[in-house]
Formats: C-alpha cells, sequence, structure tokens
C-alpha cells in the first residue's frame, strides 16, 4: 500500500511539472504582447528590441489607439463589435429554432436534410470566397457596405451547425413537449415558454461560438473590406499596421490593439464557462 501511495505521488508530481511547463510555453507569448504593449518606441529603443521587459513602462501605445486623429482603430474596434453582435442574436436565433425543428418534428426528407448539411459543412468556407464577393459585390456589400455583407454571410448559413444544440435538445423528455400539447399549447409556445428556458446553457454556448468567429476573422474581412479603410475590423485594420515602413514602431501599438482585442473575449469566457462547458457536454449525448 506504501508503495502504491508513492508511486501515485510521484506520478502526480510529473504530471504537475509536466503541466506547468506547457502553461509556461503555452502563457509566453501572451505574457510578451502584454509587456510590449507598454513599451514606448519613441523613448526607448531605435532598433530591434532584444529584451522582453521594457526598461520603462508607457501607456502612449494605448493613448494612440484612442487618438481618433492618428488612427481609425476605435472605428475599427466598433466596426467588430457590431459585426460580431448582430451574428451572434442572429446565428442563435436562428440555430435555436432549426435544431428544435429537427429534434422534435418529423417530416419527409429531415434525415436526407441533416446529412446534406452535415457533409457540406465539411468542406473549407473559403472555397467559395470569389462566388460570394461577386455576390455581395452586387448588392453592394462589399467594401462600404461591407459590414452587412459580413453579417449577411455569417448568419446565412448557420442553420447548418444545427448538430450540438440539437443533440441539447434531444435530452430535454419530448414527454413535456406532449404534456404541454395535451394542455392546448402550441408548438411556439412550447418553444419559447417551455425548451428555452431549460435550455440557458446551449444558449450560451452557441451565442459565444457565433460572437467569436468574426471577432477573430481576418480572411473574408480583409477580402470584402479590401482597400476600405473604414469598413476594417480590427484585425484587418492592425494588420496593415505591421505591413507599413514603419514596422518596429508598430508593432508595439498592434500589442496594445491585440490586448484591448482579448479583453471582452476573456472576460465573456471567464463569467459564462460554467454554461459554455455544460453546453458542450449536454449536446454531445446525442446526435
Amino acid at each position: 500500500m506504501k508503495s502504491y501511495k508513492t508511486k501515485r505521488a510521484i506520478g502526480n508530481a510529473i504530471g504537475y511539472i509536466i503541466l506547468i511547463l506547457i502553461s509556461i510555453i503555452w502563457l509566453f507569448p501572451f505574457v510578451g504582447l502584454v509587456l510590449q504593449s507598454f513599451r514606448s518606441y519613441a523613448t526607448e529603443y531605435g532598433g530591434m528590441v532584444d529584451y522582453l521587459v521594457p526598461k520603462h513602462f508607457s501607456l502612449d501605445n494605448y493613448k494612440f489607439l484612442f487618438d481618433s486623429s492618428q488612427t481609425n482603430y476605435l472605428l475599427w474596434y466598433k466596426n467588430t463589435i457590431i459585426i460580431a453582435v448582430f451574428v451572434s442574436l442572429f446565428q442563435t436565433i436562428i440555430q435555436l429554432c432549426v435544431s428544435y425543428a429537427l429534434s422534435r418534428m418529423r417530416f419527409a426528407g429531415r434525415t436526407f436534410l441533416m446529412r446534406f448539411w452535415l457533409i457540406l459543412g465539411m468542406f473549407p468556407g473559403f472555397l467559395t470566397m470569389i462566388c460570394l464577393y461577386f455576390l455581395l459585390k452586387q448588392f453592394g456589400l462589399t467594401q462600404a457596405g461591407a459590414i452587412p455583407g459580413l453579417i449577411l454571410v455569417s448568419v446565412a448559413s448557420c442553420g447548418m451547425g444545427y448538430y450540438v444544440c440539437k443533440g441539447y435538445f434531444d435530452t430535454i423528455p419530448k414527454a413535456l413537449d406532449e404534456a404541454a400539447m395535451i394542455d392546448g399549447a402550441t408548438r411556439s409556445r412550447i418553444f419559447f415558454t417551455m425548451i428555452i428556458p431549460m435550455s440557458k446553457p446551449i444558449i450560451i454556448y452557441t451565442a459565444l461560438v457565433a460572437f467569436m468567429a468574426p471577432w477573430c476573422d481576418y480572411v473574408f474581412a480583409s477580402y470584402v473590406a479590401f482597400g476600405h479603410d473604414t469598413s476594417y475590423n480590427v484585425a484587418v485594420g492592425m494588420t496593415r499596421w505591421v505591413w507599413t515602413n514603419d514596422y518596429q514602431g508598430y508593432f508595439t501599438r498592434f500589442c496594445a490593439g491585440g490586448v484591448l482585442v482579448a479583453i471582452p473575449v476573456t472576460l465573456l469566457f471567464m463569467f459564462l464557462q460554467k454554461y459554455y462547458v455544460e453546453g458542450v457536454t449536454g449536446g454531445a449525448v446525442k446526435g
């Protein structure tokens, strides 16, 4: 027994050491990003950076971000928030409705439709970029109209992401629906007054996933808003900074902008982590 406890303690110690080392490696880039955001390019150096911790901490980079006369960062941030919030709202509503219909209703072509959507979801979205760009351009939803265009593209096919949400609805007993229908409740009343209040974890999971996609989007956003500075999101706008000749000067500003971009997402996951995990595990029970 003593030998077993000793081996177990040694095994746990080795496991903890490995996890700590992995955490340090994983967190190192983020720590470096935060530290570099407090470095002042104008007062500290004129060449390449060869040290991680700034000699003098400064808020110059953050002041630059909030100075509308020098950069459109605040406008890019607002664009990103608008796109992410509207996409999160509409995607959540549509996915909940589609998932409930597929979970509770039986109709001709239901199985084929589910399988067809599942297969379509396996193809990368960038395969349709050229087609979508020309389609959006016909309706004036590129460059100056890139923001509604990006919202439309993100929401249009969101019903195909039904599987996790449907899996969660499958865990809710159908007897509740049947009992409510006997009492005269309609499908819509059952959905809004019974199913939705019991589905808080999957609603939060769906909303978070929908929020993250446009918040971190660069490829399609740069494609649609190309050449129109006021339609950029944060990812596209800040990437243009590191493409300038003054790479060293804008790199620290890029780091400061990255810190501000990470704050909302970090807070969301910190406060909603419990529901996020419940939504994932609940939706994985049935397919």
